[in-house]
Parts: structure tokens; C-alpha cells; sequence
């Protein structure tokens, strides 16, 4: 299987708080990064079943 990157941007937020739905992923294993500045402040990793 090959892996696919998604990326996206948000310009500015009017709340501190961000929601992923994750309806349309495949069942799997995923890595979440979150990056300022090009540097990594957070990684998580989930699961869809």
C-alpha cells in the first residue's frame, strides 16, 4: 500500500479549538502532526476502526 501525505492550511482561527473528521479515512493506523514554524509541537497516533 502506498502511503498518501494530506496537508492543509488555516489562515486564521476565530476559536482555539480545531475539529478533524476523520469520516472518509480508511480503516488504519494514522500519525497526526502539528507543526509551527516547520517544527513539530505535538504527534499523536489513532486509530479508525
Amino acid at each position: 500500500m502506498k502511503k498518501k501525505k494530506y496537508e492543509g492550511t488555516i489562515k486564521k482561527l476565530h476559536t482555539n479549538k480545531i475539529f478533524l473528521n476523520i469520516n472518509h479515512l480508511e480503516k488504519g493506523k494514522y500519525k497526526l502532526k502539528i507543526i509551527c514554524k516547520n517544527r513539530i509541537i505535538k504527534t499523536t497516533h489513532f486509530t479508525k476502526k
